[in-house]
């Protein structure tokens, strides 16, 4: 098996783009397919590239017109040398502090009795896995992570909220996410991380990029006070 014989289609996206969708037996197959294609796209430096965005099991690639059409970038993808051992290429690794049942982020109860557990069995299988991140978008430095434990799975709210607090950490069916700032959102709330999940400055450069993984660890209020003064 070649590196292409992992994408199972290619799409054009607009004039200037084309998304690559990558097989695999597991979410985590693919979105290995997708860091090794994009690793290996940024490597080969070519001019005509302008933007590359990967998702859970797909990749955009966005060129310029003015020097290539898809055909070209297409010859271009199949002569590319990717690295078909996706374990070099690794992201960061990172521990989220979480203030588990922060009044203002507090929908442990709701995600219990959907579960049939108790609230303290919640917040210790949501530190337990190890989350990977597969996507970042919807908001700048929204990362979506995954795999959630089957066991505390929760789908998304009937009726979302206005308001969700920044640094809200949050499941939705099998993913997990920190909202970088307030916003409307309909995902389970369990609680406040106190970090900052983006710099704030023009470029909006995110604590979690695809392929980094993350832990979560629990503190209490006052470590939640003190970090979030820091």
């Amino acid at each position: 098996m070649t590196p292409f014989d992992a994408i199972r289609g290619i799409e054009p996206a607009g004039m200037d783009g084309i998304i690559l969708y990558f097989s695999g037996d597991s979410l985590t197959t693919r979105n290995n397919h997708c860091q090794a294609w994009e690793h290996a796209l940024l490597n080969a430096s070519f001019a005509w590239l302008k933007d590359t965005l990967p998702a859970y099991d797909s990749l955009l690639i966005v060129f310029d017109i003015r020097q290539v059409d898809n055909h070209h970038v297409y010859h271009a993808l199949r002569q590319l040398n990717v690295v078909s051992d996706t374990s070099q290429v690794e992201g960061k690794r990172h521990s989220l502090p979480v203030w588990y049942g922060a009044p203002a982020a507090n929908d442990l109860r709701h995600i219990a009795a959907h579960s049939g557990i108790t609230t303290d069995d919640v917040i210790r299988i949501h530190q337990q896995a190890l989350y990977r991140v597969f996507a970042v978008g919807f908001a700048p430095g929204f990362a979506y992570m995954g795999e959630v434990d089957d066991r505390i799975a929760c789908p998304r709210l009937s009726t979302p909220r206005d308001k969700v607090p920044q640094g809200a950490v949050a499941i939705a069916d099998n993913q997990s996410a920190v909202y970088p700032q307030s916003s409307p959102g309909g995902w389970n709330l369990l609680g406040l991380c106190p970090l900052s999940m983006f710099d704030g400055s023009e470029t909006y450069t995110a604590r979690l990029a695809v392929g980094d993984t993350v832990t979560f660890e629990a503190i209490d209020e006052a470590t939640y006070r003190e970090m979030k003064d820091d």
